[in-house]
């Protein structure tokens, strides 16, 4: 029989965006979508967001990170990654959980996108008042 495959697994939301992460050991690359996460995420700020945890944990360049991201923007998918790989992480190792939720890491942003509604312009904003 071959060797089992040691990863750790989570799932990450954030607006309609949804990441799927596969932490495995290894050398510290991050692949998003069969991509390098620098060509994934054309922005430094996603991909500062996508690394935070591994470096608020110090476990950089002890895990390979596999993310398969869907839905919503890059944004809102580099955010689902982050709550991902903290899940993924406070799996490996409870000890980094508290650390994890110092940060606010473990939180899930409730924070979705608000329907249109009829007769308006937009989810808040009026069609402008013509008093004459």
């Amino acid at each position: 029989m071959g060797a089992t495959l040691v990863q750790y697994l989570a799932t990450g939301r954030r607006r309609c965006a949804v990441a799927r992460v596969f932490l495995r050991p290894g050398k510290g690359q991050i692949i998003v979508n069969k991509r390098p996460l620098e060509s994934y995420f054309p922005s430094e700020a996603a991909r500062t967001l996508v690394r935070q945890p591994l470096l608020a944990t110090e476990t950089s360049d002890k895990f390979d990170v596999m993310i398969l991201a869907r839905g919503g923007g890059l944004m809102g998918q580099a955010g689902a990654a982050r709550l991902g790989i903290s899940r993924a992480l406070a799996e490996y190792n409870s000890e980094l959980r508290p650390k994890l939720k110092e940060l606010g890491l473990l939180t899930r942003d409730p924070r979705e996108h608000e329907r249109k509604k009829y007769g308006q312009k937009g989810a808040r904003k009026r069609f402008q008042y013509s008093k004459r």
